[in-house]
């Protein structure tokens, strides 16, 4: 993914640069805030991202940021016993409002895959 920097105008007082790789945090901490979601694929939970970052998340969460919207892509680790769809469409509307109220644009697409469930031992 590029390194490019999308810009907010802000009326008359200047502008303001929100990068990509900023919009991918909030993306990984929405999804991470959901209950049922063990984790990032890759193991990546809160400490591992708060540590290491964008690097972290690799090909597991995708985001693009374009003029009309935002659109992300990620695989998450569910605990067993959620259910797969409800969760799913819990992620994806906390990741659309994260995104749109701390960054102002628009959400336009969340892809959600599960690439396991983490079973207790």
């Amino acid at each position: 993914m590029e390194q490019e920097k999308k810009t907010v105008e802000k009326s008359g007082i200047g502008t303001v640069k929100i990068a990509d790789e900023v919009v991918t945090l909030i993306v990984a901490y929405a999804a991470l805030d959901v209950d049922g979601v063990a984790y990032i694929a890759g193991n990546v939970d809160r400490a591992i991202l708060s540590k290491g970052g964008v690097r972290k998340l690799g090909k597991n969460v995708k985001v693009e940021v374009s003029k009309n919207g935002v659109k992300a892509e990620l695989a998450i680790i569910l605990e067993y016993g959620y259910n797969i769809p409800a969760t799913s469409s819990k992620v994806q509307k906390r990741i659309k409002t994260a995104v749109e109220t701390m960054t102002g644009l628009k959400v336009l697409d969340v892809d959600i895959r599960i690439a396991g469930i983490n079973i207790p031992e």
